[in-house]
């Protein structure tokens, strides 16, 4: 029997060729220099940091050089599929603003090079593993999992190296014929690719962050197609699916380096030419000292969700990653503070090659920066759309009177140096909650240097009865307190109590707290004067009353 017998044998129902799939799929019609990039994700679980750094350097490429960004669905692991993953991954696209040019979702195509979800190019695939078998350079191997439990362990005994290769290979030589039989008598079986490859020569292959890598040739005879469902593996599956959607440069995580050899051996078996590889940093943890690997497990940062749920600025976590994936962003970024990102001319030489330090520290400063910079408006309407998902409660005391919202959210915001108190939207409530009578109802009172109950009512008594007047600009406000301090024993003046301190009962900055705390409970707030003009007369004499 002939290897194209065989082919047909196992794959009778498949007529089209190689070619006539290159015909469908044709090279795409870009202009020189543009790049086609994948984001690939298995929907085997949710979407984590790691994953968009991958998805931010892809999507970086494409649209830098008037390229293409699409999302294919690597769904052939059906064991480990996740049913809500999918949703994850466009909810994480969506959040970061990353609309790819091709994709299919709920049955909705995007694009000329479909379907992009891998359980659906089945066929595809078969096409092109019966061309290995035809050619041979695949085979079908009835091995069962205790006869490879055996072989693993002679191989653990001899301290050979573990894998299905040379002599362990126990179906490789088995007859067509032989071959046919099994298959007829309704036995098991998978596809295994055929190596030529030679463990003790070397391959090279040229990364684009590390340089030109050199491992030992692949010769192991990997599973392509797997029994249980006839899907390919991911090995075989991308090989067919770059090729197919002339994917310019692949970008994965360093894990996958390995693995090169053997694709290498795909894509020289079927004679295409193999994208260019950027295998980016694994990132890290700082934790006792010692860095190791951000875990799905153990920190809740590692999941996508955590900034979605927590709500930071999609370009605060972008800023974040793109100072991992080049060393020299950040003096871009400052000397181009109103460039975007997609400006920024990417080295893969300047990529961390030992592990990327991934630090929330960091997150949160360029965050508090970002949110810092922007006017009013924008803060309120992403705090509107914010808490309209993740706090409904709090939804509805700022949307009730907008125009006063926005007022509090402007205090000491558009100024030379604004205030950088927010992090992300979910830092929002816990920061002016005492600006909303509704909220308002504090638990403690912060008092500071002045903790006595008469004598705190003494300097508010005296305030409100002599000094306070709603219509006193910000300096006369002041200089009214600085008055009052000095009538009641306190410094005017910091410098002359701290000069002299035994001649005062405290500064102005006491008397200032006590008023500060007596009407937010809060010992640090934005500006004082602020707060209370918004507050109002009436709401101010509530609050001391409370006292």
């Amino acid at each position: 029997m002939s290897d194209k017998e065989l082919a047909d044998l196992i794959f009778p129902n498949i007529t089209k060729t190689i070619a006539d799939y290159e015909a469908i799929y044709p090279k795409r019609d870009l202009e020189a220099g543009a790049k086609v990039t994948r984001f690939a994700p298995s929907p085997t679980g949710f979407v984590h940091i790691g994953n968009l750094l991958q998805a931010l350097l892809d999507y970086y490429l494409a649209k830098n050089s008037n390229g293409i960004f699409y999302l294919r669905n690597e769904d052939t692991d059906t064991k480990r599929e996740v049913d809500t993953a999918v949703d994850k991954i466009m909810e994480v696209l969506d959040y970061v603003g990353f609309q790819p040019d091709e994709y299919e979702y709920r049955g909705k195509i995007v694009g000329n090079y479909g379907p992009y979800v891998q359980s659906e190019r089945k066929e595809i695939y078969h096409a092109f593993i019966k061309h290995l078998i035809e050619i041979g350079r695949a085979y079908p191997c009835f091995c069962t999992t205790e006869e490879l439990d055996v072989m693993r362990k002679k191989q653990e005994a001899k301290k050979s190296r573990i894998g299905y290769y040379g002599g362990w290979a126990k179906c490789r030589d088995l007859t067509n014929e032989e071959r046919a039989e099994r298959i007829k008598n309704g036995e098991e079986y998978v596809i295994r690719f055929k190596s030529l490859g030679n463990y003790n020569r070397k391959v090279q292959f040229d990364d684009l962050v590390t340089g030109t890598i050199e491992f030992p040739e692949n010769d192991l005879d990997h599973i392509i197609m797997k029994s249980s469902d006839f899907l390919p593996t991911y090995h075989f599956a991308h090989v067919v699916d770059d090729h197919l959607m002339h994917t310019t440069h692949v970008v994965r995580g360093q894990e996958w380096i390995s693995s090169v050899p053997f694709h290498i051996e795909l894509f020289s078996a079927f004679g295409f030419e193999q994208p260019k590889y950027i295998h980016n940093s694994l990132l890290l943890k700082q934790e006792d000292g010692v860095r190791r690997k951000i875990s799905k497990r153990k920190d809740p940062e590692a999941l996508m969700s955590y900034y979605i749920e927590k709500g930071y600025p999609k370009e605060a976590v972008i800023e974040s990653l793109m100072t991992i994936l080049n060393s020299n962003y950040e003096e871009w970024r400052d000397e181009n503070p109103d460039k975007s990102y997609l400006e920024f001319e990417f080295d893969p030489h300047k990529v961390g090659t030992s592990g990327a330090l991934y630090d929330l520290d960091k997150l949160d400063n360029i965050s508090k920066n970002l949110i810092s910079r922007m006017d009013k408006e924008t803060v309120y309407n992403n705090l509107e759309e914010y808490t309209k998902v993740y706090d409904n409660e709090f939804h509805k005391i700022i949307t009730k009177n907008p125009d006063y919202t926005k007022s509090v959210l402007n205090i000491e915001r558009e100024q030379e140096k604004p205030r950088k108190d927010f992090a992300c939207w979910s830092d929002v409530k816990e920061q002016i909650w005492y600006m909303f009578d509704e909220l308002y109802q504090p638990q403690n009172f912060e008092w500071m240097k002045i903790t006595e109950l008469d004598e705190i009512k003494r300097i508010l008594g005296k305030y409100m009865t002599e000094y306070f007047d709603e219509s006193d600009d910000k300096d006369t406000w002041f200089d009214k307190i600085k008055e009052m301090s000095t009538e009641l024993g306190y410094a005017a003046n910091m410098k002359d109590y701290k000069k002299n301190p035994e001649n005062y009962l405290g500064s102005v900055a006491d008397i200032s707290t006590v008023l500060r705390v007596a009407i937010t409970s809060k010992s640090k707030t934005p500006d004082l004067y602020e707060i209370m003009r918004l507050l109002g007369k009436d709401r101010i004499i509530s609050r001391i009353d409370i006292l």
